[in-house]
């Protein structure tokens, strides 16, 4: 299987002037737990749910909601987005972007062909994966016990 097959296509991303308020209205909104980050459309960054909470400090300083989206907002996407990026091309076999996910211990890889971001495979998605993977060996499996039971004689 491909990484095309499993990642998800439609990726909502940020522009690296952007603030983190708005990258935490957008996770929360989306439900996603990362941002890749945009400048010119050209992929420069991401940034994560961790960088969010690593950013707000709201439980070291016990900040309301409110004081807490406005500290967010005064910080810049470029200033604590992860600018060292794995990638992996849409071409790659799924085994190769797990075996980076685990190797870097990154929760996703943004998918890049031509320079161009074109999708974001996450855990989930493999997860995802893995879960059809043991749903066909129950099933394989049952029917070996099955064919096992029938009496051909």
């Amino acid at each position: 299987m491909q990484v095309r097959q499993l990642m998800s296509p439609n990726v909502v991303t940020l522009e690296a002037g952007s603030t983190l308020d708005i990258a935490d209205d957008i996770m929360t909104l989306k439900r996603i737990r990362h941002l890749p980050v945009l400048d010119n459309e050209a992929l420069v960054g991401l940034v994560t749910q961790r960088d969010l909470f690593r950013a707000g400090l709201s439980s070291i300083l016990e900040f309301r909601k409110h004081a807490t989206k406005e500290w967010l907002g005064q910080i810049h996407v470029r200033e604590v987005m992860v600018q060292d990026l794995v990638t992996i091309s849409p071409d790659s076999p799924v085994e190769d972007a797990v075996a980076l996910m685990i190797d870097h211990k990154i929760g996703c890889l943004p998918v890049v062909s031509e320079g161009k971001l074109v999708g974001l495979l996450s855990e989930t998605d493999c997860l995802r994966y893995l879960k059809r993977i043991l749903e066909i060996a129950d099933v394989k499996r049952h029917v070996v016990e099955v064919e096992g039971d029938i009496d051909l004689a």
